[in-house]
């Protein structure tokens, strides 16, 4: 069996890991040699998906820093805190640099019998090579334009800027706090003892300079006696999911299908769930001696489509709750949040939701 992955980025280097694990050859087309990552850029992953990674695609333990409590503040209210998530000093999820894990999936794919990397072809030069599954992972390519150009979209008309504040060493750092200002949300997210990173969701209204934004950060820091802040990275949000999963053997893959608001940190999480379905998917047709072929990917779309919708919808009625609030300048929405989340059965819905995404 091959598998044929378009797109050199995370997704694709975590899906491919996943598939030679299973001794199935997996080629990456792509432009060029390495993707670039910021060491600003860092990314949470739920405690299961922490889980499953460790186990069927590659030990990580090593790149984590763990957050056991989540606390959730609104400028409407004073910085009081409105909710902290806990789950009796467990861990809730983790942190980790993308550049570190992208360093280590593509060291440990090139030492792979079953793996390799060739350039990109034409796709009339791509049906030739009778791929079992082609699996698309670039937004920007002729498969892309020709197949997967329908979806639902959102504009946020913001921009999230990403940086790393360096600080004085702590005696413990795994309290992640998100803030939701008058312009957007702001998280906290540590790395280590002295070191955590920020995002800022910004409305592209506030027209902010860097020293501005970096000052935003300073009025906001819940805690840290801050020694250095890195450079800022930036990056346009944008919410989107796809109408239809794949064409033929085709399929669409990682930020392609869906892509949400950064605030609750899941858009990577989708994606190792949907590793995770499709490798199941995968494993039965060959334990039943079937051919994988674009079977797998209807069968895939109709397994996946309507809880990444409903989850994608999740995340992005908690950002406009939250802005509504902030547009109003009023706390009521706030408070009667804060009285909900006191249960502590919904509070640890809400746990096993972000951890585990919908189950239908």
């Amino acid at each position: 069996m091959k598998v044929c992955i378009i797109g050199n980025g995370l997704t694709s280097l975590t899906l491919a890991k996943a598939l030679v694990n299973r001794d199935i050859f997996v080629d990456i087309l792509k432009d060029h040699k390495d993707n670039k990552y910021s060491e600003n850029r860092t990314l949470g992953i739920s405690k299961s998906n922490i889980e499953y990674f460790n186990k069927n695609i590659s030990n990580i333990q090593k790149l984590l820093w763990k957050i056991k409590s989540i606390k959730i503040l609104s400028e409407n209210t004073s910085k009081d805190e409105i909710i902290n998530f806990s789950d009796n000093d467990k861990i809730l999820f983790a942190i980790l640099q993308n550049d570190k894990l992208y360093k280590q999936l593509n060291n440990e794919l090139l030492k792979s019998n079953f793996f390799s990397y060739k350039k990109k072809k034409q796709y009339k030069d791509l049906k030739k090579q009778n791929y079992n599954l082609i699996i698309n992972c670039d937004v920007k390519n002729e498969i892309t334009k020709k197949f997967f150009y329908k979806k639902i979209e959102k504009k946020y008309y913001c921009n999230a800027y990403t940086t790393v504040i360096e600080h004085k060493k702590l005696s413990s750092n795994s309290l992640a706090t998100q803030i939701f200002t008058k312009g957007g949300p702001l998280a906290f997210l540590p790395m280590s003892n002295y070191k955590t990173s920020v995002v800022y969701s910004l409305k592209n209204n506030k027209k902010l300079s860097k020293d501005e934004i970096i000052n935003q950060i300073k009025r906001f820091n819940p805690k840290y006696d801050i020694k250095n802040i890195n450079n800022l990275s930036v990056f346009e949000i944008k919410a989107s999911n796809l109408r239809k999963y794949y064409f033929d053997n085709i399929l669409a893959f990682g930020d392609l299908l869906h892509r949400i608001h950064p605030l609750a940190g899941q858009g990577f999480n989708m994606s190792i769930r949907d590793v995770k379905e499709l490798i199941k998917l995968i494993e039965k047709k060959i334990n039943l001696g079937l051919e994988v072929n674009g079977s797998v990917c209807a069968d895939f779309q109709k397994q996946t489509k309507d809880k990444n919708y409903i989850f994608s919808k999740g995340i992005d009625s908690i950002y406009e709750l939250f802005h509504f609030e902030s547009k109003v300048n009023n706390n009521f929405l706030s408070s009667s949040i804060k009285t909900i989340l006191k249960n502590k059965s919904v509070n640890k819905f809400f746990i096993k939701f972000a951890d585990n995404g919908i189950s239908i």
